[in-house]
């Protein structure tokens, strides 16, 4: 699967894919993330139930802590 995230093309081994995969493919898991799949923000309820195509577009924006 062909994958374009945060402007960067991806390839990835799984034929089919949902947003939790990726989070997981990517050593994301336990960040807190914001993910927006083509110009729609993912809630991370959402996760497990998106399923992912060839070509789709995905920012990834991780949290940061400030004050």
């Amino acid at each position: 699967m062909q994958l374009t995230i945060n402007g960067k093309a991806r390839s990835f081994e799984l034929a089919q894919m949902n947003t939790a995969q990726l989070v997981e493919q990517l050593e994301l898991v336990g960040k807190r993330l914001a993910i927006e799949l083509n110009g729609e923000i993912v809630p991370r309820s959402q996760f497990e139930h998106t399923k992912l195509s060839d070509g789709d577009k995905l920012e990834i924006v991780g949290a940061v802590g400030g004050g």
